[in-house]
């Protein structure tokens, strides 16, 4: 059973930085990816970020070159850098894996196959 732990959520002021971390445990990482998906008040999930066994990772555009996605040379926690945070960056953030598939690097949720964390909550005041 895969198990996620999110971490390092918090209140910040626009332009600060947070960094997300997320521990695993059941998941080999050898195959499909790591995310982390975001759901803001009254919208829709987002994948915000992806990075797959080999290293190769994406990030939403609207992001890039604010969000910077990782993992530990051990495979078992992902990160999220964020900086330059904006108030529209508010919301929920979930680390997910997604051992069967690649769905998340391309910034697409798959319909089943996700296993999620529970969350942590970033909010960001102007």
């Amino acid at each position: 059973q895969i198990k996620l732990l999110e971490s390092g959520g918090g209140s910040v002021q626009t332009g600060g930085s947070l960094r997300l971390s997320c521990t695993t445990s059941g998941y080999s990482h050898n195959s499909g990816c790591m995310g982390w998906i975001r759901q803001a008040p009254g919208k829709e999930r987002e994948v915000v970020a992806a990075i797959d066994s080999t290293g190769a990772y994406s990030v939403a555009r609207a992001l890039k070159g604010r969000f910077t996605i990782s993992k530990d040379d051990a495979q078992t926690t992902l990160y999220l850098q964020m900086d330059n945070l904006k108030p529209e960056d508010t919301g929920t953030y979930y680390c997910a894996a997604e051992p069967a598939s690649r769905l998340m690097m391309i910034q697409r949720l798959p319909a089943q196959g996700l296993s999620w964390g529970q969350g942590t909550q970033v909010t960001v005041s102007s």
